[in-house]
C-alpha cells in the first residue's frame, strides 16, 4: 500500500537518496512508492483549504474557509497557537535564573511566547474579518486596480510546484538512466564518447567513388 511522507523535507530527502543510489548502481531494495495526497482528498486540511481559496471563489465560501481555519475545535490556526504555547511551556520548565552568565532557556521562551502572542492576534484579526469578507462583491474588479497592492501568496508549496496529480511511476531503468545523466561523471563520459566517435570517423577510409559510366556503343 502506498504511504504518505509526514513532511516535505522527508520526501525530498528520500528522493535525493534514491537518485544517489541509482547513480551508483542498482538498488538493493525496491523503492517503496510514497506520495502526498492531493488537496482534493481532504478539503478541510490546510492544503485543501488553500486550493479552494482561488480568486474566483464566492465571498461566502472564502468566509467559510477562514472560519474553518480559526475554528476552536479543528482549526489549524488555534492548533498551531497551542503548539507554540506548549513549546514555550517546555522552555519555561528549563529556566535557570541562578546562572548569572546567561539564561538561554529564557531567550527561547521569550521568542516562543512572542510567536504565540502574534498567532493569537492573527486569530483575532481573522475572526473580525469574516463578516466583512462575506459582504464583498462576488465579481472581480478591474485589473488596473490589482497592481496597487502586492501579491502575498508565494505558491511555494509542494502541490503548486509538482501539481495536484501524482506523477506516473517511472520504470527503474528509466530512473537510473535519468540519475546517471545528471550525475557528476555523466558529462565527462559523454565528452569522452564524443571524442572517440570523432577519432573513429576521422581514421575511417573515405568511401570509394562509384565507377564512371561507360559510353554507350553506337552502331553505324
Amino acid at each position: 500500500m502506498p504511504e504518505h511522507y509526514p513532511s516535505i523535507g522527508e520526501a525530498i530527502g528520500a528522493a535525493m537518496q534514491h537518485n544517489i543510489r541509482l547513480a551508483h548502481g542498482p538498488t538493493a531494495e525496491p523503492l517503496q512508492i510514497r506520495y502526498f495526497p492531493p488537496p482534493a482528498a481532504d478539503p478541510y486540511s490546510m492544503p485543501g483549504m488553500i486550493s479552494r481559496l482561488e480568486v474566483t471563489a464566492s465571498p461566502q465560501e472564502v468566509a467559510g474557509i477562514i472560519e474553518e481555519a480559526t475554528s476552536a475545535l479543528v482549526g489549524p490556526l488555534p492548533q498551531l497557537t497551542e503548539l507554540v504555547a506548549a513549546s514555550a511551556d517546555w522552555a519555561r520548565a528549563r529556566l535557570d535564573f541562578d546562572n548569572v552568565h546567561g539564561n538561554p532557556a529564557l531567550n527561547v521562551w521569550a521568542r516562543l511566547a512572542a510567536a504565540q502572542q502574534m498567532l493569537a492576534q492573527a486569530q483575532q484579526e481573522l475572526e473580525a474579518a469574516i463578516d466583512t469578507v462575506a459582504m464583498l462583491p462576488a465579481a472581480l474588479s478591474d485589473p488596473r486596480h490589482h497592481g496597487m497592492v502586492q501579491v502575498l501568496r508565494t505558491r511555494e508549496l509542494l502541490h503548486d510546484v509538482m501539481g495536484a496529480e501524482r506523477a506516473e511511476t517511472v520504470p527503474d531503468a528509466k530512473r537510473q538512466q535519468a540519475a546517471l545523466s545528471h550525475s557528476p561523471g555523466a558529462n565527462s563520459s559523454r565528452a569522452t564518447s564524443r571524442q572517440a566517435a570523432a577519432s573513429a570517423s576521422a581514421a575511417a577510409p573515405a568511401p570509394a567513388a562509384p565507377p564512371a559510366a561507360r559510353p554507350a556503343d553506337h552502331t553505324r
